[in-house]
């Protein structure tokens, strides 16, 4: 027992110092390298240099603070979903969230030149962002009314699916006539970015991912209970419905929020529960949710550190080009595991 306990610590120390260690490596690296003394200068206030403060504290700094929160929330997320529908391939779009938030930016982007709409300055200066958070909110709301109806957690999976292929249909016929211009920036959006996030947008994000990492952590016993199934939850006196709603809520808030304002990163809440249960050996929440949420800041910071390694080539990759290649492995080795169980 205390080998595996200084096992845990271990390791929750070592995921601390790579998040660390890859943010300030974030900060130095970029398409400029800034010196490791007046970066610490510019952090400690000890430097008046204007030209290193914007760099510094209103652009990368930035960059890293989004990076680990989308990577927290994302994992978090994740987790959640595999655990309520008892599924490794559950991820935290799969009731819908990751479509509802395309549908919104598809209409924002594609539908409103054709309505004769874009010239209305409450509805551009509403934005990308606004549309995707409440495309997400709005399935993720259907969902969860249908879910105070119908019992089986895998018929509301089945539900979310068609949902999600129904809104990808739409998608598809916005993105035929639409515009070349604005078919442009809604693919911009589809590749996902945590470069783009303003200081404003980050008092929104980092506020409502806090809140959802909050209700996650809220939900981690009866979690732990829901691994069993349902029946055995019910067993235990668990409110089933009361749980699957916080989760619900706090998936909503976390997925939700993330993808209105970074778009759509892939395979990181699919992937990195994986690798939390396989690092850490457990399948105790209240050790899994912690870990998959440093897993998530790690990966994110990783993936931004390698997007700022090529865009000093002149290359600049979109961070679900990354993601996907960091989460891809790890979805094929879980796979293959199961196959063989």
């Amino acid at each position: 027992m205390q080998n595996r306990e200084l096992y845990t610590t271990i390791l929750f120390v070592a995921l601390v110092i790579g998040c660390v260690v890859f943010a300030f490596l974030d900060i130095i690296t970029g398409t400029t390298y800034l010196p490791i003394d007046d970066v610490f200068a510019v952090l400690c206030s000890t430097m008046d240099d204007a030209t290193l403060e914007t760099i510094i504290l209103k652009m990368r700094l930035p960059k890293v603070v989004v990076s680990m929160a989308a990577g927290m929330a994302l994992s978090a997320s994740g987790l959640q979903m595999q655990t309520l529908f008892r599924n490794p391939l559950a991820g935290p779009y799969v009731l819908g969230v990751n479509s509802g938030a395309s549908l919104g930016v598809a209409l924002f982007t594609l539908a409103t030149p054709m309505l004769g709409v874009a010239s209305m300055h409450w509805l551009v200066s509403f934005g990308i962002t606004g549309m995707a958070w409440i495309g997400s909110a709005l399935i993720l709301l259907l969902v969860m009314s249908l879910s105070r109806k119908i019992r089986n957690i895998n018929t509301i999976l089945i539900v979310g699916m068609m949902l999600s292929s129904a809104i990808s249909a739409v998608v598809g016929i916005l993105q035929y006539v639409g515009s070349e211009e604005a078919l442009k920036s809604f693919v911009v959006w589809t590749m996902g970015s945590v470069s783009t996030v303003t200081i404003e947008q980050i008092k929104i994000l980092v506020p409502v991912v806090i809140v959802g990492l909050v209700l996650a952590i809220v939900v981690i016993k009866p979690l732990n209970m829901l691994l069993l199934g349902e029946g055995y939850a019910r067993t235990m006196g668990l409110n089933v419905k009361h749980s699957r709603t916080i989760i619900f809520l706090s998936t909503t808030l976390l997925a939700g929020t993330v993808t209105a304002f970074c778009g759509p990163i892939g395979f990181i809440g699919l992937a990195m529960p994986h690798i939390a249960r396989i690092t850490f050996r457990t399948a105790d929440h209240r050790v899994l949710m912690p870990a998959s949420m440093l897993w998530g800041a790690l990966s994110m910071l990783i993936c931004t550190f390698v997007c700022d390694i090529v865009a000093r080539s002149g290359v600049m990759l979109p961070v679900n080009t990354i993601t996907s290649l960091l989460g891809i492995p790890v979805i094929i080795y879980v796979v293959l595991r199961n196959s063989n169980r």
